[in-house]
C-alpha cells in the first residue's frame, strides 16, 4: 500500500503540475496587470467595507473562513517538512508560488462569485469550481463535457476534503498536544475534536463563518506574536538566514547545490497545500459572500494568500532557520545536512517528524513553554481548517446530488458525510495514518489539476468582471455588477439582483436613475 501511495503521489505531483501552477500564476499576473500588487488598496477596502445579509456572509467572514482552511498544519508542520526535504531554498519557492498564486486566487474566486447560486434548502449562497465549470459555457456545445468535468471535480473534492485531508490536521495537532502534555492520550484529543466539530458543522455555513471570524484572527495574531518574540531573540542570525534561503533556492549553496529541482518541487507543493491558490478551495468561501461586485471578493481572496504564506508561513520558516532547528534529508532518508539541530530534546529527528522541528525552535528561546504554546496555536489552526474542509466537502456533495429529487436521500448523504469526517478526525488524531501527508498531497494535487486546467479554459468572464470593476472605480462609483452589461451569460443570480429581484447591497446610482 505504501508503494502504491508513493507511486500515485509521483504521478499526481509530477513536474508538469509544478510548472502548471507557476505558469498559470504568471499568466494571470501578466494578463491582470499585476492585480495582486496594484489591487492592494482595494483589497483592504473590500475587507473593511463589505457587509453581510440574511443569505450571504461578509467579506471579512469569507476571508476568515478561507484563512481557516489555508492556515493550518501546512503553515507549521508543512513548512518544516518543506525545509527538511527541499532545503531552506524551498521557502523562497513558497513565496514565489504565493505571489503568483494570488493572481490565480483572484481569478478562481471571481468566477465563483459570478456563477454562485442560492441553495434551495437553506437559502445560503453556494458556489465553487464545480458550479462555474458547469455554468460558464452552458449555452454552448461544451455544456455536457463541462458538466461531467464539474461533477468529477465535486467528487474529487468530497473525497479529498472529507477523507484525505482532515487526518493530516488532526494527526499533527494530536502529536503537538501529546508532546507538550504527555499525560494526555491521543484518543482523548480525538474524542474532544469529534464532539466539538459535530456541534459546529451541524449549524451550517452561518455558524461556521461565525466560529472562524472569532477564532482565526486571534489565533493568527497569537502565533505571529510568539514567532516574532523568538526571532527577535535570534535577530543576529537573520542576515545569514536570508542568504541561506536565497543561495539554496537557486542551487548555489555548497551544502544544497544539487537540490534545486527538489527545492522548487517541494516548495511549490507545500506552498499550494498551505495557501491553496489554484487548488479550488478558496472559491467556496468566496461564493458564500454578499458583495456588490464579484471582483471585490476576488481581491479579498488574493489577500488571503498573502496572509497565509508571506506572513504565517514565513514566521514558521524564520523560527526554524534562525534558531537552527532543522535537518535536511535526501531521497533515501539519509542525512544531507546537519543544520544545527540541538541535542537532548527527547527524540531523534527523522523525516516526517515535522511539527517537532517547530516546537524545538520555540523551546530554544522559550524553554519549557515553546511546545505548549505551539500546541495551543496548532490546535486552533488545525481545528478551524477541518471545519472549513467540512464546509467545502458539503458544498461539493450538495452540488453532486442536487439533481436527486428525493430529499430523504439528500439528507442521508449529508449525514453520511458528517459521520465520515468525524470518524476521520478521530482516526487521524490516533496517529493511524503513517502516509497521511502523502495521501493529503494526492488529494490536493487532483483538485489543483482539475481546477487550474479548468480556469485556464474559463478565465474570460473573470477578466470581463475585472475590467468592469476598474472602469466603475475610475468613474468614481462603488462598483455594482450586471453581467449583461459586460457580455457574461448564465450568471442568473446577478441578473436577478441587478433587476432588483434579490436583496443585496444598495446601488445609489441605479436607485437615482429609477426615481428619475
Amino acid at each position: 500500500m505504501d508503494a502504491f501511495i508513493e507511486g500515485a503521489l509521483d504521478v499526481v505531483w509530477s513536474d508538469w503540475l509544478v510548472w502548471l501552477c507557476l505558469g498559470a500564476g504568471l499568466w494571470f499576473t501578466l494578463r491582470s496587470g499585476l492585480i495582486q500588487i496594484t489591487g492592494l488598496p482595494n483589497m483592504i477596502r473590500s475587507i473593511v467595507r463589505g457587509g453581510s445579509s440574511a443569505d450571504g456572509i461578509s467579506p471579512f467572514q469569507a476571508l476568515t473562513m478561507s484563512l481557516s482552511g489555508r492556515v493550518g498544519a501546512g503553515n507549521i508542520a508543512g513548512v518544516a517538512g518543506a525545509i527538511a526535504v527541499g532545503g531552506p531554498g524551498a521557502v523562497l519557492w513558497m513565496w514565489v508560488v504565493a505571489l503568483l498564486g494570488a493572481a490565480t486566487s483572484f481569478i478562481e474566486s471571481t468566477l465563483a462569485q459570478i456563477y454562485k447560486e442560492r441553495d434551495p434548502r437553506t437559502g445560503e449562497y453556494r458556489g465553487g469550481p464545480a458550479f462555474y465549470f458547469e455554468r460558464a459555457y452552458r449555452h454552448t456545445w461544451a455544456r455536457i463535457p463541462l458538466t461531467i468535468y464539474a461533477w468529477c471535480f465535486a467528487m474529487a473534492s468530497v473525497v479529498a476534503l472529507g477523507i484525505f485531508l482532515p487526518g493530516i490536521q488532526t494527526s499533527t495537532m494530536a502529536t503537538a498536544v501529546t508532546n507538550a502534555v504527555p499525560a494526555i492520550d491521543k484518543w482523548m484529543v480525538g474524542v474532544v475534536l469529534a464532539l466539538v466539530l459535530g456541534t459546529i458543522i451541524i449549524g451550517g455555513v452561518k455558524r461556521i463563518a461565525a466560529f472562524t471570524a472569532r477564532v482565526v484572527p486571534i489565533m493568527a495574531a497569537f502565533y505571529l506574536l510568539v514567532a516574532i518574540v523568538v526571532v527577535l531573540f535570534n535577530i543576529t542570525e537573520i542576515p545569514d538566514m536570508v542568504r541561506l534561503i536565497v543561495s539554496s533556492a537557486f542551487g548555489v549553496h555548497s551544502a544544497f547545490g544539487g537540490m534545486l529541482g527538489v527545492a522548487i518541487s517541494y516548495g511549490v507543493q507545500r506552498g499550494i497545500y498551505s495557501n491553496e491558490a489554484g487548488q479550488g478551495t478558496g472559491p467556496h468561501a468566496a461564493a458564500a459572500t454578499e458583495v456588490s461586485h464579484p471582483a471585490k471578493q476576488g481581491l479579498v481572496q488574493a489577500f488571503a494568500v498573502y496572509i497565509d504564506t508571506l506572513i504565517v508561513c514565513s514566521a514558521t520558516a524564520f523560527l526554524i532557520l534562525s534558531t537552527g532547528m532543522y535537518r535536511v534529508f535526501g531521497e533515501a532518508e539519509s542525512l544531507v545536512s546537519f543544520g544545527g539541530y540541538a541535542d537532548g530534546l527527547g527524540f531523534e529527528a527523522e523525516p516526517g517528524m515535522d511539527v517537532e522541528y517547530t516546537q524545538a525552535a520555540l523551546d530554544s528561546s522559550l524553554q519549557g513553554a515553546g511546545a505548549i504554546l505551539l500546541a495551543v496555536a496548532l490546535t486552533f489552526f488545525a481545528f478551524s481548517t477541518v471545519v472549513y474542509y467540512y464546509y467545502m466537502a458539503e458544498t461539493n456533495l450538495t452540488y453532486a446530488i442536487r439533481r436527486v429529487k428525493n430529499q430523504t436521500f439528500q439528507r442521508a448523504a449529508l449525514a453520511a458525510l458528517q459521520v465520515m469526517i468525524l470518524i476521520v478526525v478521530f482516526y487521524g488524531a490516533m496517529g493511524a495514518g503513517g502516509q497521511a501527508w502523502s495521501i493529503g498531497d494526492i488529494g490536493v494535487g487532483l483538485m489543483a489539476w482539475l481546477n487550474i486546467v479548468g480556469i485556464l479554459i474559463l478565465q474570460g468572464p473573470a477578466f470581463k468582471a475585472l475590467r468592469d470593476y476598474r472602469k466603475q472605480l475610475k468613474a468614481g462609483r462603488d462598483p455594482q455588477f450586471d453581467p449583461r452589461e459586460v457580455g457574461i451569460r448564465n450568471a442568473e443570480f446577478w441578473e436577478r439582483r441587478a433587476d432588483g429581484a434579490l436583496p443585496g447591497e444598495p446601488d445609489p446610482q441605479r436607485e437615482t436613475a429609477a426615481r428619475r
